[in-house]
């Protein structure tokens, strides 16, 4: 019987370039390489399979004279690869509340929902004055969340960055989730705050970007 021709080991672990590709955004081989600490080869094997199944795809950047540098991103079908936080199910429940209840009682219950994270929240919130540390509870908990949450600061302010939406079906099918979502983010973080919303994923960008103020 002939031997099956097996695959050479490779590292580092597709999903630990999916995840960079995810927090960072489109990358080269070689930017993917040296934050990993291995070589450009070692990532391409990864990259040219991950393009097999469809999860990234390539374009090319102009490099001066020399060739086009290859830029890897995440397509749409990327999402299977992380958190969905059960969206089936949250799309039939939608659907089921919206066909009974109408639009006022779908509302009424994604403020309830609301109501309980804020709660929630603020429980995990309690005792940290500084607006610092509520912003690094509040990232915190929405990573636990599904939502490869990171903070940075920029100048005076703080950003809530929001790599990933394991909830992103739901929320197309019931922006209000959204809606109060940016509100649960203000009355948590307390009224010497204001929080915008700078890049949002419904509306076409990567990931959600919120600013925090102190007011």
């Amino acid at each position: 019987m002939p031997k099956t021709a097996t695959k050479p080991a490779l590292t580092p672990s597709r999903n630990t370039v999916l995840d960079l590709l995810k927090r960072g955004g489109p990358q080269s081989a070689g930017a993917l390489a040296e934050t990993l600490g291995v070589t450009a080869m070692a990532v391409r094997l990864h990259l040219y399979e991950l393009a097999e199944e469809g999860l990234i795809e390539e374009t090319s950047k102009p490099s001066g004279r020399g060739r086009p540098t290859k830029i890897w991103s995440l397509t749409e079908a990327a999402a299977r690869a992380f958190p969905d936080a059960h969206q089936g199910l949250a799309l039939e429940m939608i659907g089921t509340i919206r066909e009974i209840f109408g639009e006022e009682g779908l509302a009424r219950v994604i403020d309830r929902h609301s109501d309980t994270q804020l709660v929630a929240y603020r429980g995990h919130m309690a005792g940290h004055d500084k607006l610092s540390e509520r912003v690094e509870r509040l990232t915190e908990l929405r990573s636990a969340e599904g939502y490869m949450a990171t903070a940075a600061e920029d100048g005076d302010d703080f950003l809530l960055i929001e790599n990933h939406c394991p909830i992103c079906s739901a929320a197309k099918a019931c922006t209000r989730l959204c809606k109060n979502e940016l509100q649960v983010f203000q009355d948590a973080l307390g009224p010497d705050t204001k929080v915008t919303r700078e890049d949002h994923i419904l509306a076409g960008a990567r990931r959600c970007v919120y600013r925090i103020k102190a007011a």
